[in-house]
């Protein structure tokens, strides 16, 4: 049976706006993030979701209530990536996407397939639930990109947007007989 996941990173941050590492460690919706959310509701007012989750960041929760009125479940598996003594740091810190796979463990965070290995796990679990069709899936940059990594080449994201935008959408089709997901189409709703 055929499902459809649209997976979004949450609206614009205080670090986000500040170029500051956002793993594990949170910062408020700027009113700009606020705004992006409701575009992204009004974006998203026409699909029938059945379900909706976010991670466990408030950054997630606060995004996911202002796109929907439905209730939600907070996941850790949802979260971003755990970047360790980086958390809160500069973004200039950050290494090249080709480095990112062990970069932070050396600073006791995670590794992409760590990340990639448990989006993988939550959200198939959730797409696994029989009354789950069309759901809605706030989480991060960086955990969007580990998972569409697993299905797809994150390329076409820099190449469509340079960076993944905020409430950016990736809209995926779910086959719960061979638990796959297919990249249907990636969507910046604030654009």
């Amino acid at each position: 049976m055929e499902k459809t996941l649209y997976l979004m990173r949450h609206a614009k941050t205080l670090f986000n706006k500040m170029r500051k590492i956002q793993g594990w460690c949170d910062s408020p919706l700027t009113k700009e993030g606020i705004q992006q959310a409701k575009k992204a509701g009004v974006f998203l007012a026409d699909v029938d979701f059945d379900a909706a989750y976010c991670s466990t960041s408030e950054r997630c929760s606060d995004t996911l209530e202002l796109v929907s009125a439905l209730p939600y479940t907070r996941l850790k598996g949802l979260k971003e990536a755990f970047f360790g003594a980086f958390e809160g740091e500069h973004e200039y810190l950050n290494p090249k996407r080709d480095q990112l796979e062990e970069f932070f463990v050396s600073y006791g965070g995670e590794t992409r397939s760590q990340v990639q290995k448990r989006m993988v796990e939550t959200l198939t679990d959730i797409m696994q639930d029989p009354n789950n069709q069309t759901v809605l899936a706030v989480s991060h940059a960086g955990s969007s990109m580990s998972f569409l990594a697993k299905w797809g080449d994150p390329e076409i994201v820099f190449e469509r947007f340079g960076r993944i935008p905020n409430c950016c959408i990736f809209k995926y089709l779910y086959d719960s007989t061979t638990k796959s997901f297919t990249l249907l189409d990636i969507y910046d709703p604030t654009a």
